[in-house]
């Protein structure tokens, strides 16, 4: 009887190593040839809470086919992404480029429009000092790499809440302009590249344009500290909700 049980253990035993050895070399057969795209970006904690309301950044980030100039968004700040403004029906001079690039009507598209912001790429803005995400490519591809940010209530000199030599008052409570950062890259794995900044992005009555970031922008240029893209394979996973970019 004990003999029988050890070879039904025996049995089971090799019937489990089987089972867990196909399914590690299935995992990895999944990344082999496949390529990804990690964003890092790094966000000044002090700035943030320098600012009017100290809360982080509302920010974009899409890849740039340069063929084609076709666009997709790898990531959005839900607030944004969905149009929830805790009371306004939209704030337009939040990420000015994005919402032209990607929404109608000088806002987000809400939850229940026929082609909403996918949920997928959408996401609680960032508390924490470090934020990356992932999207795949094709292994050899080349991209353009595009983060918008705005901080709200960055006010400055030049930014004020409110201009009393023009009557005026930051409608929006913006403070500086959303800043545009600009990577060019190739897929290619274990390649590191880097952010430059290249433009601000306004919005003024209805009006949207890209423009050189002006000399009045200060501190919004170091909200982002650390920008960087990275190449690497995708680590063996069972689930994999990495979206595919096929633009």
């Amino acid at each position: 009887m004990r003999i029988m049980k050890g070879k039904k253990l025996l049995m089971w035993s090799g019937v489990l190593f089987f089972v867990v050895a196909f399914l590690a070399l299935f995992l990895i057969f999944r990344t082999v040839g496949r390529t990804q795209v990690q964003i890092n970006i790094h966000q000044n904690k002090q700035l943030i809470y320098l600012s009017t309301f100290a809360e982080p950044p509302q920010f974009a980030i899409w890849l740039e086919n340069p063929n084609n100039h076709k666009c997709q968004t790898v990531f959005v700040t839900k607030r944004a992404g969905i149009g929830d403004w805790e009371g306004k029906s939209e704030v337009p001079v939040a990420l000015p480029r994005w919402f032209e690039l990607f929404t109608a009507y000088g806002k987000a598209k809400k939850e229940d429009d026929e082609e909403e912001i996918p949920l997928t790429v959408t996401g609680a803005t960032p508390k924490t000092d470090y934020f990356s995400i992932r999207a795949e490519v094709k292994s050899g591809s080349k991209w353009i790499c595009w983060i918008e940010m705005n901080l709200a209530g960055d006010f400055n000199e030049s930014f004020p809440e409110k201009d009393l030599g023009n009557f005026k008052v930051d409608e929006f409570s913006n403070g500086q302009p959303a800043l545009l950062f600009r990577s060019e890259f190739i897929a290619e794995k274990g390649l590191t590249f880097s952010f430059k900044l290249v433009a601000q992005s306004i919005w003024d009555n209805g009006k949207k344009r890209v423009e050189p970031v002006s000399d009045g922008v200060t501190s919004a240029k170091n909200v982002f500290d650390q920008l960087s893209i990275n190449i690497i394979q995708p680590k063996p996973k069972l689930i994999d909700k990495t979206r595919i970019q096929d633009i």
